[in-house]
This record gives structure tokens, C-alpha cells and sequence, in this order.
């Protein structure tokens, strides 16, 4: 009975998905005026997100600005 519980566990622990909501925040200041955009990531793995906030940084910081992955 215990081995039995102990699979059905650890088969319902490894459906369950790590996905949730993260933020990515951008900002950016031109001739004086600082500009902050915000993106809302729903229902994604938190690597995933990270690397989506990476890729928007990198364009970000072209332009002068910076990006903050919550």
C-alpha cells in the first residue's frame, strides 16, 4: 500500500507544471524623459520568462536603458 501511495505522489508531483506569472520591466530615458514599460509574462516557466526579459534587455540596453525580471 505505501509503495503504491509513494508512486501515485510522486506521478501527481511530476504533472504538476512549474508555470507562473512574471514581470518584466523596462526602462529608458531620452532627452530628459524617462519612459517605463512593463510586460507581463502569464503561465511560463520561470527560465523561459528570464530568458524572454534577457532578449528585451539586450534591446533595451542598445537604446539606454535597462530591464528588471520579477
Amino acid at each position: 500500500m505505501k509503495k503504491a501511495l509513494l508512486i501515485a505522489a510522486v506521478a501527481g508531483l511530476s504533472m504538476v507544471s512549474c508555470k507562473k506569472d512574471y514581470t518584466c520591466t523596462c526602462t529608458v530615458t531620452e532627452n530628459g524623459t524617462t519612459s517605463t514599460y512593463t510586460y507581463q509574462m502569464k503561465d511560463v516557466k520561470k527560465k523561459d520568462a528570464k530568458s524572454s526579459c534577457n532578449t528585451l534587455g539586450a534591446l533595451w540596453i542598445a537604446d539606454g536603458g535597462t530591464c528588471d525580471f520579477k
